[in-house]
This record gives structure tokens, C-alpha cells and sequence, in this order.
């Protein structure tokens, strides 16, 4: 028995068990059925391989099992071209969506020349001198294939670069083996491909070097199955094509010296010691590459030259340099805040890096290298938990070790912040502090050996915190002045709007005199009148409404017992059948309150329920006095709204998901709310209803 001849039957079945395995998971995304496609793809074309291969296959016989195989090379671009777009992204419908016509190409391209062209992707055999077979002869067809398989193998390596690149901390380390594994088997595929176009032939060898690299993959992504988990992680690239990717320019220079070295070795007529010195060749870069990615190496080397050249930990100058580098250009929280975690996780060497902002008595997760959005929203704190920690940092505005200290803050930090492994309970905390107050945490975990904060990591800690609290400040203000650009903008835009429809109006309210006298069918001239009607008092709704935002608001208040006003505010609404108004008031201190303003309010909170309710259904109506506060709360059971809509669209005008909503409701009583020196809240959640918490100060007594 041959074993170099069942190498590619042993390929086969690791494929198609790593194959099973990903179908296998609980979750399925885009990525895992790709994943699973194309080593189903790879697995049939290493059986095919391997029946070519066998002792005493008729020439014939041998073709067919060769074009078989090329069949199943042809699926391989567009199940890894796509597998190389959506694992680990969370924008990987946005590159899917780019890459539309690529993959489309991709698939269509190589399937349908193997199609056409069957006949002519092997012309013939070419035997050693004891007439076995050694290679097998390409047509056209089996070139151009063979091209499109070097081309799709480039496009596959800069995808797999590009989601390596943006992966930092823990996300890194959870892909690395994954994209370690399958950029190694399109390395190979890249060189096969250019032995196939230079020599113009499949190579018996070359069969023999891509099924032993599947081999060497698999155990890679079996590695990667242990360590990482599900292949929904939330790793967000540049969609920049090219910019700063170096694969394509190390493919151009490898291209460039193969051909050279090729073209040697055919004068020379050394291919048997050309194929070996490659096959080593690649597991020493394989094995080089897995040693520069080590972070453990890495931190060892650097604390090495620390400690016996007397460098100081941290050069302080080029640390700035990168941080106002990486920062200056971000205009958005959101990717501030990740562009943040990347640099502090590489600074600190540190796999789980966390922020979280904190906006009055809540926190909500903006960026992290190891949790992904919908767990940042499961570990976010209660109420309690909030004031705790804000309250010690507020007095305590230092970088604190969370594992040495016992407290009710530290706990709560330390379930906001789970560890990764054993040795990574070294976690610091560093409050980012605005005027006194803290505007966000960063929690940093997971250190790489499990190092623990030396005093020079903490003094580095408390300047990159300074960096990252005035660059979160100046986005929020940007972010601010982008909003009052936006109002401004709309102000304009609604004077004109305003006067268009007083015009539309005047005409319409002349017409509704008119129309009496000009109709004699009473039934026509009842509907005429109930049409204009109808049309008049909604362009009169429509002006009321964005004059309101045209001009400053201005509140009168007076002493004013809020529940004797809500229950003026909802009478008009308690008389609807099937709509019920549950009131559970509370006793309440006076309050100085724009009766007409607040009423307002209510009623528009009230609408907003019944409408989330299709006009059926219950409402709770409450209020209470907290904290200092008076707090009026309206709870339906409706249909709720997501996190997203709430964060980004809730109380900005003409945000709106009604019908024939304006988006100006939220907005106006968001204004009416801090007019009064009060607040707003929202707890909602899709298909489960929303709660909304108006706090309004409590009239202080002299």
C-alpha cells in the first residue's frame, strides 16, 4: 500500500467532518454554510483525486476522475470568497452586498467552464519513464480555470487580511487560528495555481501538496473550533479595498519570483527537489508566522529589552502621537470608542477592553474587543449598580484594580466585565471623568501571560485616560453642534414650509364659504364640507406644530397639582371604547409647571400608547414622587421599539416609524420635559411594550 497515495483520501474525511461539525452548530449564519460548502467542495475534490491516483486506472478512467475533481476546484472561489466576506463581521452584509457582482463571477465563471468546456479541460497524460502517471495535460479551459482559481485565491487572502487586521483582543484571538488555516491552504492554492499555468499541467505532486496542506489546515481549524465558538463574532473592517493591504503586493512579488524560478528549474530538470525544497519552505513560514502572532512572545521580548537594556516601558511622545493619530479623524462615539479599545488593547497588551458610557442612571456598552453587542446589553448594570459606581469614581477619579477590592462597585464592574481566562482576573478600571462627572468607564482585562498594572502601567493608564476623555468630550460636543446644525436647518426650511400652507389654508377656508352657495344637492355639499373641513384643521395641525419648533420655547409656570392636570389633560380620551386608562396617582407635592405645555405632553404620551395599541387595549397611567423627583410614568403593552430606534432616532425630528406621523411628538415633549428642568426615559422593548418616565424636580420649599 502507498501511503503518499491515501493522503488525499485522509484530506477528504477531515473536510468533510469539519464540514459536518459547522453544520452541526446550534447557530447557522452566512459564514458557517460557507464554510461548510466549500470544504464539502474541497473534501469531493480530494476523493476524486485519490480515485485518479489508484494502481491501475485506465487512462480514460483517469480523465474522467481528474475533470471531476477540476469540477469541484471550480466551486471553491465563490464558497471561500464569500466565507472570507461574512466570517466574523459584524458589517458583513454591507460587504456582501459590495461584493455582489464578484461572487456572482465567482461562481458562474469557473462552473460554467467546466461545463462548456468539459471536453477539453485535459487534452492528455504525460508518464514518468516507468509509464505511470505523473501529470495530467491542460487544454485552455483547465488554464483559464486555473486562473480564475489563482485570482479568487489572491481576493480570498486580502478579505482574510483585512478581518484579521481590525480583529484586536480577545476577538484576535478567538479568528486567528481560522484565518491562520484557511490563508494557509490559498497560499498553497496560489502556488499550485501558478506551477498549473507555467507547466501547463496538474501535477501528481502538486495533488499530493494541496491534500497534505488540507491536512495541516484541518487540525488548524479544529484549533479554531475549540477556541472560538460560533462564527457570529463582531469584527467591523474598512471597507477601503486596497488601502494599506499587502497582499496584494506580496502576491505580485511572489508571481514575479516563481515565474523566475520556474523557468530555472525547467532548464535545470530539477521539479522532484523543486516540489520538496517548496513543501519545507512553507511549513517554516507557516511555523514563522505562527511565532510573530504570539502576543505572549511578543510581551516577552518587549519586557526582556526593558529590563536589560534600562528602556522605559512606554516611550510617552509616540504614544500620543498614535493616540491623536487614531482620534483625530473620528467624528462618531461609536467609532471613537472602537478605535479607542483597539490602540489601549494594543498599548497594554490586553484581550478584553471594554467602554462603557454612562448617561445619567444608566450605562450602555459602546465598544469592547471581546463582547459583542447583544451580551454588552445583557451585562448592563441596574439602576443601583450605576450610582454605585459613579458615585465612587466621582470621589475616587483614579485607574482602580477591580479584583482587590471587595466592594458593591467592584462587583458590579466585575460581572459587567466577565474574564476570558483563568490568569486574565487582573482587571483595571479607569473612570473617564467630564467636570466632575463620570462621562464613561474603561475596564481592561485579559492581559496577555496574565501580567498584572506595574506602577508605570497606571501612570501610562491615567494619560491615555486624559487623551480618551477630552476626544469623547469633543465628539459629543461635535455631535451636538451637528444637531443644532440640523434644527437650524430644518428652522429654515420649515418658515418656508409654514408659509405655503397658510396660503393652502386661506384658500381652502375661502372656498368653505364658498361652496354653499354654489352646490344645490345638499348630500355633495355635505361631503364637499366635511372634506375641506378635514383638510383645513390638518394643515392648521401641521403649522401649529412646526411653528412650535420654529420658535423658541418659552414656558410660564405656575404652582400646579400635576394629577388634578393629567386627569384634565386624558378626559377627553377616557370616553373611547376599548381603550382604558388605568390611573394609579400618588400624593404630590406642588409644582411650578406651563399647565398648557406639560398637558401637551401627556397628551401626546397618551396618543403615542393608544396608537402602539391600534386603538385597543390598556394603558397604566402613574405617578410618583423619588429621589427629589416627580416622576409621571405611561406604560402600554404594545408593540414597543428597539434599542437602536430608541438611541439614534426616538427624539429627533422627523424620525418617526407612523404612517402618517410628522416624527415631532417626541421631539417637542423632550423639549417641553427640559424646559422644566426635567427628564426623560424610555424602556422599551419589540413586541413587549414601552414604558415611558417623565421626571420632573420637585418645587423646593423655602
Amino acid at each position: 500500500m502507498n501511503l503518499a497515495s491515501e493522503i488525499p483520501l485522509a484530506s477528504a474525511v477531515c473536510a468533510g467532518a469539519l464540514a459536518a461539525g459547522s453544520l452541526l452548530r446550534r447557530r447557522h449564519g452566512v459564514a458557517d454554510f460557507a464554510f461548510a460548502a466549500g470544504m464539502i467542495g474541497l473534501s469531493a475534490e480530494g476523493v476524486f483525486a485519490w480515485m485518479a491516483v489508484r494502481p491501475h486506472v485506465p487512462d480514460a478512467e483517469l480523465i474522467a476522475w481528474q475533470k471531476w475533481s477540476l469540477f469541484a476546484t471550480a466551486i471553491l472561489p465563490f464558497c471561500w470568497l464569500l466565507f472570507s466576506l461574512s466570517y466574523a463581521r459584524g458589517n458583513a452584509r454591507e460587504f456582501v452586498s459590495k461584493w455582489q457582482l464578484a461572487l456572482a463571477g465567482a461562481l458562474l465563471f469557473p462552473v460554467g467552464i467546466v461545463t462548456i468546456f468539459r471536453s477539453q479541460l485535459i487534452v492528455s497524460l504525460r508518464r514518468d519513464g516507468t509509464q505511470l502517471f505523473s501529470a495530467a495535460m491542460l487544454g485552455w479551459p483547465g488554464l483559464v480555470l486555473a486562473l480564475l482559481m489563482l485570482t479568487g485565491s489572491v481576493l480570498v487572502l486580502m478579505n482574510l487580511e483585512r478581518t484579521f487586521r481590525a480583529s484586536v483582543g480577545t476577538m484576535r484571538w478567538r479568528v486567528k487560528f481560522m484565518l491562520m488555516g484557511v490563508g494557509l491552504l490559498f497560499l498553497v492554492r496560489i502556488y499550485t495555481a501558478c506551477q498549473e499555468l507555467l507547466f501547463r499541467a496538474i501535477n501528481l505532486s502538486l495533488e499530493d501538496l494541496n491534500a497534505g496542506t488540507l491536512l495541516v489546515v484541518s487540525l488548524l481549524i479544529l484549533r479554531s473550533f475549540f477556541r472560538a465558538g460560533p462564527m457570529d463574532l463582531d469584527v467591523y473592517p474598512s471597507h477601503s479595498v486596497l488601502q494599506g493591504s499587502v497582499t496584494v503586493l506580496l502576491a505580485g512579488i511572489y508571481l514575479l519570483i516563481v515565474g523566475l524560478f520556474a523557468k530555472a528549474v525547467v532548464y535545470v530538470g530539477s521539479g522532484n527537489v523543486f516540489v520538496l525544497e517548496a513543501s519545507l519552505a512553507l511549513i517554516s513560514l507557516v511555523l514563522f508566522v505562527v511565532l510573530l502572532q504570539s502576543d505572549r512572545l511578543r510581551m516577552r521580548l518587549g519586557r526582556f529589552v526593558s529590563r536589560h537594556f534600562d528602556r522605559p516601558l512606554y516611550d510617552y511622545r509616540t504614544v500620543w502621537r498614535k493616540f491623536t493619530e487614531g482620534t483625530a479623524s473620528q467624528v462618531d462615539q461609536t467609532e471613537l470608542c472602537r478605535s479607542l479599545v483597539k490602540m489601549v488593547a494594543d498599548l497594554f497588551q490586553a484581550l478584553s477592553v471594554a467602554i462603557w458610557i454612562v448617561d445619567d442612571d444608566s450605562m450602555s456598552l459602546a465598544a469592547s474587543t471581546s463582547l459583542p453587542e447583544a451580551k454588552g446589553r445583557e451585562l448592563a448594570p441596574g439602576k443601583a449598580d450605576v450610582a454605585e459606581i459613579t458615585t465612587h469614581f466621582e470621589e475616587n477619579p483614579e485607574p482602580a484594580d477591580v479584583e482587590s477590592s471587595g466592594e458593591g462597585w467592584a462587583g458590579a464592574l466585575k460581572r459587567m466585565h466577565p474574564c476570558e481566562f483563568p490568569k486574565g482576573k487582573n482587571r483595571v478600571c479607569l473612570p473617564m471623568i467630564e467636570r466632575g462627572k463620570v462621562a464613561a468607564l474603561m475596564i481592561i482585562g485579559d492581559r496577555v501571560d496574565g501580567a498584572a498594572f506595574s506602577t508605570q502601567d497606571f501612570d501610562m493608564l491615567r494619560c491615555v485616560g486624559d487623551h480618551a476623555t477630552a476626544s469623547l468630550v469633543n465628539v459629543q460636543l461635535a455631535q451636538k453642534l451637528l444637531q443644532a446644525k440640523e434644527l437650524e436647518a430644518f428652522q429654515t426650511m420649515a418658515a418656508f414650509f409654514v408659509h405655503d400652507l397658510k396660503n393652502a389654508a386661506s384658500t381652502l377656508s375661502l372656498m368653505l364659504k364658498n361652496l354653499p352657495v354654489h352646490f344645490e344637492d345638499p348630500a355633495f355639499r355635505e361631503d364637499a364640507l366635511r372634506g375641506v373641513s378635514t383638510s383645513v384643521a390638518h394643515i392648521n395641525h401641521v403649522i401649529g406644530r412646526l411653528s412650535l419648533l420654529r420658535s423658541e420655547l418659552v414656558t410660564r409656570p405656575v404652582e400646579t397639582d400635576l394629577n388634578e392636570m393629567i386627569g384634565d389633560a386624558v378626559a377627553g380620551l377616557e370616553s373611547e371604547p376599548d381603550f382604558v386608562i388605568a390611573k394609579d396617582f400618588s400624593p404630590l407635592p406642588k409644582l411650578a409647571l406651563d399647565r398648557e405645555q406639560i398637558a401637551k405632553v401627556v397628551t401626546n404620551l397618551l396618543l403615542n400608547a393608544k396608537e402602539s395599541l391600534s386603538g385597543r387595549g390598556r394603558v397604566e397611567l402613574a405617578t410618583r414622587q423619588e429621589n427629589g423627583w416627580v416622576v409621571l410614568s405611561v406604560r402600554d403593552e404594545g408593540c414597543g421599539m428597539s434599542a437602536s430606534f430608541i438611541e439614534r432616532s426616538l427624539f429627533r425630528p422627523f424620525q418617526t416609524t407612523k404612517k402618517n406621523g410628522l416624527g415631532i411628538g417626541m421631539f417637542q415633549s423632550k423639549m417641553i420635559v427640559e424646559a422644566h428642568g426635567g427628564r426623560i426615559a424610555v424602556e422599551s422593548e419589540p413586541g413587549k411594550g414601552t414604558t415611558i418616565l417623565v421626571h420632573l424636580p420637585a418645587q423646593k420649599k423655602n
